[in-house]
């Protein structure tokens, strides 16, 4: 059975996760850590319970999701996994970390490409992807129907939607993507997002403004 923990990390409050099992393999999803003790944070968290990490997973690459990027992959030796469309934000961190006046480092690009309709594997557990574009173009989200969960990035919050005014958002096509892709899902469906609160499909549908 997987396990969830939440972690929020870095000046933009990101939510960063750690999955894993009874094998203890886990993943790491949107390595958010940016200051030295968040690093901390998650790698004490990672020893205390003895896991294991192998990957390292993204539902999409915008800056406050990959600052931890270069430190997990060096502390664990793990590979980088995110969908190609987003690789021109991995390229643009720098310049996109001024934008934001944060002064971040580069990050090399992924080590695998994931698409929709992959499995993210991990002890006896597996994930599967859903592409969602519109808050970016390689959004994913990464659903486990046997427990009812899915980790959507910054497709999804409480009561609200990503943004759109990023480069290559599109709004039309992030609301078309949730309506026709997500909430045909279970209503019971537990929804983990990039920022904030848990939520649910059923929640979403009933009260999210953007999909009423």
């Amino acid at each position: 059975m997987i396990q969830v923990k939440k972690f929020t990390f870095n000046p933009i409050q990101e939510n960063t996760y750690v999955l894993y099992d009874e094998t203890k393999e886990c993943i790491i999803v949107d390595a958010g850590c940016y200051f030295d003790y968040e690093q901390k944070e998650l790698s004490d968290f990672i020893a205390e319970n003895q896991l294991n990490p192998v990957k390292l997973v993204n539902t999409h690459c915008h800056l406050d999701h990959i600052f931890g990027v270069t430190y997990c992959r060096t502390t664990y030796s793990i590979p980088f996994l995110a969908h190609q469309d987003d690789l021109f934000l991995v390229e643009d961190i720098v310049a996109h970390g001024d934008r934001f006046g944060i002064p971040t480092e580069p990050v090399d690009g992924p080590d695998e490409y994931i698409e929709e309709g992959d499995l993210i594997q991990f002890g006896n557990s597996a994930l599967e992807l859903i592409h969602v574009p519109g808050h970016a173009p390689g959004s994913l989200v990464l659903y486990c129907k046997e427990q009812n969960f899915m980790l959507v990035g910054d497709v999804l919050f409480f009561g609200s939607i990503g943004r759109t005014d990023l480069p290559k958002g599109s709004y039309e096509q992030l609301i078309g993507n949730i309506k026709q892709k997500l909430l045909i899902l279970p209503e019971e469906t537990l929804i983990y997002s990039g920022h904030g609160p848990e939520t649910s499909i059923g929640f979403e549908k009933k009260s999210n403004p953007f999909l009423t």
